[in-house]
This record gives C-alpha cells, structure tokens and sequence, in this order.
C-alpha cells in the first residue's frame, strides 16, 4: 500500500510537464492518471512509473485492471 505521502508527490511522467499529471489508486493496485488515463502498476508495493507500461494499459478500463498487476517486462 502506497503512503499518502508518496502519492502527493507523484505525478504521470507523461502529463507532468503540460498539465498536473494527478494521480489516483485504483484497486490498491494501479495508479491511474486524472489526465491522461495511463495506468501504473504498483508492484511488491512499488509504482512502476515507466511511460511504456502506462501506454500498454490505456484502453483497459479500470474495472479490468488485473489484480495482482502482471510483473513488468
């Protein structure tokens, strides 16, 4: 589980130079982007925050989210 904390000070890698980038948890699993609609996996409770795995999950709507999410490769 990511700490409050954490999550106020990450933002989309992709989004956060045009716009604010917020991010929001999703299935304690996912942070997905209020912006964008990246999805970002959290994985042994570390957010993967490569653009790339964003990108592979933006058509999955939220409620598809695997959970656990796969191990990125």
């Amino acid at each position: 589980m990511l700490k409050q904390d954490l999550l106020e000070i990450l933002r989309c890698p992709a989004c956060v130079r045009e716009k604010e980038g917020l991010l929001t948890v999703e299935k304690e699993s996912w942070l997905v982007c209020q912006d964008c609609d990246r999805k970002y996996p959290i994985v042994d409770d570390i957010p993967v925050m490569l653009i790339d795995e964003g990108d592979k999950w933006t058509a999955t709507a939220v409620a598809d989210l695997p959970v656990p999410p796969p191990e990125p490769k």
